[in-house]
């Protein structure tokens, strides 16, 4: 039977390229024929990616657990219709933010869908822009922004820039249109922009 780590997923560092770094066409087969052991090395391999996109749609960290699970097992009962039509990274991907979104729609898990136009006028909880911060918690701090988000602009901004998929990578794992995605990145950097300007003047204040 197989048997997934329950806390797996509690993964939350660096950026992570995903091509090319195991040998999927050698692996999948494998898989695909019972061995538990190289499902094992997918699991490894990909446990960062799916806990990021789930990571910003959901909020409990028991939640998070219960659904990057919840993905793994998707991913091991469906892998024989992977067709090797885009990079294995973007299907899993793709179920996991199917996964994540379904869930979050279920128990209402502030899944709440923004127009990219309310975005300038955002507020976040708990900003203080006359408060300074140490150098070390710059990283900490565009994390807490992001996290505030309205999810659609979490994810995106996750995708590419933690993830580094391309606009038609994102659109594929998402369902939204490629100028959406696009509108998504730009005004959501470009409010992360203003606010870690704040940050900055502040710090040379």
């Amino acid at each position: 039977m197989l048997q997934i780590s329950h806390n797996f997923c509690n993964i939350y560092s660096q950026t992570v390229v995903y091509s090319d770094m195991i040998d999927e066409k050698e692996l999948l087969p494998r898989i695909l024929h019972g061995d538990l052991k190289a499902f094992e090395v997918l699991v490894k391999q990909y446990q960062g990616l799916v806990f990021h996109v789930v990571n910003r749609i959901i909020n409990t960290k028991e939640d998070k657990e219960d659904i990057c699970q919840e993905v793994f097992m998707k991913v091991h009962q469906h892998l024989h219709r992977f067709e090797y039509k885009s990079r294995l990274s973007t299907w899993i991907a793709r179920i996991a933010y199917v996964t994540a979104i379904n869930y979050g729609k279920k128990y209402n898990n502030d899944n709440t869908v923004a127009h990219p136009a309310d975005i300038e006028n955002y507020s976040f909880a708990g900003e203080h822009p006359g408060q300074q911060l140490d150098k070390k918690d710059v990283t900490e701090y565009i994390n807490r922004l992001i996290a505030q988000m309205p999810e659609q602009y979490r994810t995106v901004l996750t995708l590419f820039h933690l993830n580094e998929f391309s606009y038609q990578e994102i659109e594929e794992i998402t369902g939204m249109p490629e100028g959406t995605v696009k509108s998504y990145l730009f005004r959501g950097r470009k409010l992360l922009k203003e606010k870690l300007n704040v940050y900055l003047k502040n710090e040379l204040s």
